[in-house]
């Protein structure tokens, strides 16, 4: 039985479905709820042209704001389950963040969506859980 279940939350409905999972197959774990802020949303928001940026600062606010609620509705969600969990939000890129999270904090179990991106970025741009589970130093479920 994990003792530290880490699980990727954005706004998709799969991320939903893995922290109902780890709530209900691991109550008795450490939960924590991982929200990564891509650095790259910030640039491709910020309208970059030829060195030319929007305030590039009020628009990672707004992100980290938009990831406190995600965070804020994962315990909600946790809550209604009956598990108090851990919320953390970092910036990086998104698998290897996860990744990096997973070996910094001593978790060794990863519960996470099997596709929180839809459509055209998710075949450009990977399968997030797919390259997490292959770098993961740690077993990984995938939920569907």
């Amino acid at each position: 039985m994990p003792a530290h279940v880490v699980v990727p939350v954005d706004d998709s409905d799969r991320s939903v479905d893995a922290l109902e999972f780890a709530c209900t197959e691991y109550p008795e774990a450490k939960i924590t709820a991982l929200h990564v802020l891509d650095p790259g949303d910030f640039y491709a928001a910020s309208g970059v042209e030829g060195g030319a940026m929007a305030n590039y600062q009020e628009i990672q606010r707004h992100y980290e704001s938009r990831g406190e609620g995600i965070l804020d509705r994962s315990r909600d969600r946790a809550a209604e389950y009956d598990v108090e969990i851990e919320t953390e939000q970092v910036v990086g890129g998104v698998s290897r963040s996860i990744v990096d999270y997973v070996e910094g904090h001593d978790a060794d179990h990863i519960v996470i969506g099997s596709h929180g991106r839809t459509g055209a970025s998710r075949i450009l741009l990977g399968s997030v859980a797919e390259s997490v589970a292959r770098r993961s130093p740690v077993p990984v479920t995938i939920v569907r």
